[in-house]
């Protein structure tokens, strides 16, 4: 029997195996790309994981160009950390999945990590205090 045809006139490929094919022709959605919420919800509901993520990012950068720095880039660095929590924890999260899970939330992850951790230590008056960065600060900037 031939492939069912849509109302378009094209028609879907029969595959006879799970595997994926040696060669591919196309990309594939990644892992917990679907949408967040279902179709009958307007487009930003389906999105709001990644919504919620860019909205603490711009408050951060609002915040930035306010020259309130450290609390802008804590709330970057924590929005960033959110992402990676929802990546995590919520079995489809639209947009915000990029790649596998696991690089979605290594790259999340240990770039707010990152953001975190630094922005508690910018100068003057840090919140922490990290010696063998002040090294590598004065080793490279002499």
């Amino acid at each position: 029997m031939p492939a069912e045809a849509h109302s378009d006139g094209a028609s879907e490929p029969q595959r006879s195996s799970r595997r994926f094919p040696t060669l591919t022709r196309d990309t594939a959605r990644p892992e917990g790309g679907g949408r967040a919420a279902s179709g009958e919800h307007s487009a930003p509901a389906r999105q709001w994981p990644l919504l919620t993520v860019m909205g603490g990012v711009a408050v951060g950068l609002l915040l930035v160009a306010l020259d309130a720095f450290r609390i802008g880039a804590l709330l970057i660095g924590l929005s960033l950390l959110a992402g990676a929590a929802l990546r995590w924890a919520l079995p489809s999260v639209g947009m915000l999945a990029v790649r596998s899970r696991f690089t979605d939330l290594a790259t999340y992850g240990g770039l707010g990590f990152v953001i975190v951790v630094l922005s508690m230590m910018v100068q003057p008056k840090p919140w922490i205090h990290i010696p063998f960065l002040d090294d590598i600060v004065h080793f490279t900037v002499r």
